[in-house]
């Protein structure tokens, strides 16, 4: 029998939550925020392990350029900008003033202001104005899915070798198995087209919703 990864309780949750680093208050505020201002899209936020996760990786890797697809109201982005090597940059995309208005504040607050440029409008355009050469230490996809596709296509080339690729919400709450809209349908055919190319490693974890890992060769 193959083992499997554990199902997690909320008990267990909060453990293995307590047993990292865990959130400080400017996190816990962000995330409190949130839930009380846009209670119908604060699911949207990344699940606290994860925010650690990002900011682990984010110094793992030794990243001084980053971008992040998709930043709502900051709480990714604040995770990655805090692991970012001195004078490392992370470039947000996002399409929303009033997600990233709320982001801007905690960034702020937690002196992290200085590392972030926000750009607002349509991401595959934004990436497009990026430098060409590869170039990016660091990528965090977390936006509309069925752009996922064009959001990997503009990425890939423009990281360096070694470079590390995080894509969000993979699993679709486990409906990649039996796709009920278009969304699902394209997180499912974007994980195919991820595991078949050959410029990446690949691993997909089960933390939160499903977080691919793919590392440029």
């Amino acid at each position: 029998m193959t083992t499997k990864t554990l199902t997690l309780t909320d008990d267990l949750h909060r453990y293995l939550v307590a047993h990292g680093t865990p959130p400080d208050e400017i996190m816990r505020d962000l995330a409190e925020e949130t839930r009380s201002v846009l209670p119908e899209q604060a699911g949207m936020q990344v699940a606290p392990e994860q925010a650690a996760l990002l900011t682990f990786l984010t110094r793992l890797v030794g990243a001084r350029q980053a971008v992040e697809v998709g930043t709502f109201t900051g709480l990714s982005s604040l995770a990655i900008a805090r692991g970012l090597a001195d004078g490392g940059r992370l470039t947000c995309l996002d399409i929303s003033e009033e997600y990233t208005g709320i982001a801007r504040r905690y960034w702020a607050r937690a002196g992290v202001d200085d590392r972030i440029e926000l750009r607002i409008g349509p991401a595959a355009e934004s990436l497009r104005d990026l430098p060409h050469e590869p170039y990016l230490d660091l990528a965090f996809i977390d936006a509309d899915k069925t752009g996922y596709p064009v959001y990997w296509a503009e990425l890939v080339p423009r990281m360096r070798p070694g470079g590390l690729i995080a894509v969000d919400n993979v699993l679709r709450h486990g409906r990649v198995l039996a796709p009920r809209d278009e969304a699902d349908r394209a997180i499912a055919a974007f994980n195919d087209e991820v595991v078949a190319d050959v410029r990446v490693d690949v691993v997909m974890v089960p933390v939160a919703d499903g977080l691919t890992l793919a590392r440029v060769r």
